[in-house]
């Protein structure tokens, strides 16, 4: 085992499967003593859009010199990108040593690795003596491992839309029940525009629980945003709202800190243009169908896209993949569909059977990197460049096994 493995201590997430409950995470966090219990935390709940929301919030919390302690999912690379505090990832010794620490508590309460994680995250920030969290919420809301945290007087809602139906509903008004439950009461919920029917549970929830409801308009272009996307001035101004909204708490963020650090927010694998070999090409997690339009609308600023775009897809099995073909595919495009690394996906065959409109431009490689073999093979390097999406999981792999590099 190399000294950078962490198998031995968090199990693959498929051997678990998805198990949400709230009672396991709070008698953990019992168990250390409730770390952080205290400090108060911006919870970010959502479907699209999360983990640039809590980016945004990181990074002007940091510039205003507030120091934050920041947990996301998924990872691209490494399990400590998860933990951050003041932008800077928990160090794989430390997480190591936190885990080791936890295993106990862990292994009575049967914790799943994201709620391992989290414990951890918990107890690091603790002895960083960390201001303000920022949460993001792993899946749902209601029964998030994050929920049992519960000092959580500020939510920042990204936009809700389908996505894990098979655990959260069917329908929108279920998921955004879900995701809403984690408003508490008393607290600041601040979210851009949402579909009717997320309105109306997100209003009816706040009423329910005299929260006070703000709705955010997208910032302006005079703001400089580090995020690539349009959909990044919505989440911006969730970001923004959400700092103001400390205030009362003692912290008064300066827009000029706000400003600073949006221009500065990172986050890998949201239209991230990168390399392949001396080609550009763009990488974006876009993994559900809310997300690939999203991503549809974003092709529109793209140069030359009239001629077709070449995308490399990989869907995982549970995912609605016939959905975002309909919103991705043009009639020009042709698309190569590969695996997931280490996850039950789409395969080119099912896909094609189940739309036989795509067929002829449905095309399959075994992997992210044969793919873009065959796009090299086709001559002159497509304009606009090879677009990689439909899972984070493949973006991470492409980048570990450095086939990918940042620009």
């Amino acid at each position: 085992m190399s000294a950078t493995d962490l198998s031995d201590l968090i199990p693959r997430f498929d051997l678990r499967g998805m198990d949400l409950q709230l009672d396991r995470m709070q008698a953990a966090l019992d168990a250390l003593h409730s770390p952080c219990q205290e400090v108060p935390a911006i919870q970010v709940a959502g479907t699209n859009g999360k983990g640039s929301i809590a980016s945004f919030l990181a990074s002007a919390l940091h510039r205003a010199q507030i120091r934050c302690g920041l947990t996301t999912s998924p990872h691209l690379i490494s399990w400590c990108e998860r933990i951050r505090v003041d932008g800077r990832p928990i160090a794989l010794e430390a997480l190591r040593d936190e885990l080791i620490a936890l295993r106990p508590i862990s292994d009575r309460h049967r914790l799943t690795p994201f709620e391992q994680l989290l414990a951890a995250a918990l107890n690091h920030f603790h002895r960083q003596q960390v201001e303000l969290l920022v949460l993001e919420v792993g899946l749902g809301g209601r029964l998030d491992a994050t929920t049992a945290h519960r000092c959580r007087p500020v939510i920042a809602l990204a936009a809700i839309g389908l996505d894990h139906c098979e655990h959260l509903g069917e329908t929108l008004t279920l998921i955004a029940r879900e995701k809403a439950a984690v408003i508490t009461p008393g607290a600041t919920v601040l979210s851009a525009a949402q579909p009717p029917a997320v309105t109306n549970v997100i209003e009816e929830t706040c009423r329910q629980q005299g929260a006070n409801l703000h709705w955010v308009e997208p910032l302006p272009d005079d703001w400089q945003l580090g995020l690539a996307g349009e959909m990044q001035r919505n989440n911006a101004a969730v970001a923004r709202a959400a700092l103001q909204a400390l205030a009362p708490l003692g912290w008064t963020v300066e827009e000029s800190a706000i400003r600073r650090g949006f221009a500065e927010a990172h986050w890998p694998g949201r239209l991230q243009t990168a390399r392949w070999q001396s080609h550009p090409v763009l990488l974006d997690g876009a993994h559900n169908p809310p997300a690939a339009s999203q991503l549809a609308m974003e092709r529109r600023r793209w140069t030359a896209e009239e001629a077709g775009v070449c995308w490399i897809l990989a869907m995982q099995a549970h995912k609605q993949a016939p959905a975002m073909l309909e919103h991705l595919l043009q009639p020009p495009d042709r698309a190569w569909i590969v695996p997931v690394p280490e996850h039950r996906s789409w395969t080119h065959s099912q896909l094609a059977e189940q739309c036989p409109q795509w067929r002829n431009q449905l095309l399959q490689a075994d992997s992210g990197e044969a793919a873009l073999l065959e796009i090299e093979r086709l001559g002159t390097w497509p304009r606009p460049m090879p677009v990689v999406a439909g899972s984070l999981y493949l973006l991470g792999d492409l980048f570990a096994r450095a086939v990918v590099t940042a620009e």
